[in-house]
């Protein structure tokens, strides 16, 4: 069984004002574009994390039997927390899990694909664009242990960073997987 863990807790802080996920990107809000690619792709369980403006991002989510929304009250501390709490939620058959951000839309479900059908032994497969890391990371559910470790304001990179011997990296020709929607100025 693959999971995924969907981070969507922030404060948008550089958008002055906005909440990127509730803002509208051709026609849809942000969010809603990351949930139907992991959706739509063969992962099993969907675990969206919220915090910040939950009550109307939850709405901008459709009933799925295969989405679980989750609130961190603790968001301000970091997106460390909404990892754990989305660590904490993983179905007990999960043999895999995907740790991906709510504000990069344009990754497709072939993206997903390539990186489940790598998938052997390897414990981490992170996609690159031209030799940069990206998202999302697939994680091996062994690695939940020391991932729930983390503290602060930070992802699983320190994490990533001690297991390089443990890491497959798969180059994948899409441009999505570094491009991430901060500003205002990435909506145009």
């Amino acid at each position: 069984m693959i999971s995924a863990i969907l981070l969507a807790a922030g404060e948008s802080k550089r958008m002055q004002g906005e909440n990127k996920l509730t803002k509208l990107y051709n026609g849809l809000p942000l969010i809603q574009y990351s949930i139907t690619n992991i959706l739509n792709s063969s992962v099993n369980e969907l675990i969206i994390v919220l915090g910040y403006q939950s009550e109307i991002i939850s709405n901008l989510v459709s009933n799925n039997k295969k989405i679980k929304i989750v609130i961190n009250k603790n968001y301000p501390s970091g997106m460390s927390s909404s990892i754990k709490l989305g660590l904490k939620n993983l179905s007990k058959l999960s043999n895999a899990f995907f740790i991906c951000l709510a504000d990069m839309p344009l990754i497709d479900t072939k993206v997903y694909e390539d990186l489940i059908k790598s998938k052997k032994n390897n414990e981490i497969i992170i996609p690159t664009y031209k030799g940069q890391w990206g998202n999302p990371v697939l994680f091996s559910s062994m690695m939940v242990d020391e991932i729930i470790k983390i503290k602060g304001d930070i992802g699983a990179k320190s994490i990533l960073e001690k297991k390089l011997s443990k890491i497959k990296l798969l180059p994948i020709e899409n441009k999505s997987i570094i491009l991430d929607f901060d500003t205002q100025d990435n909506f145009k």
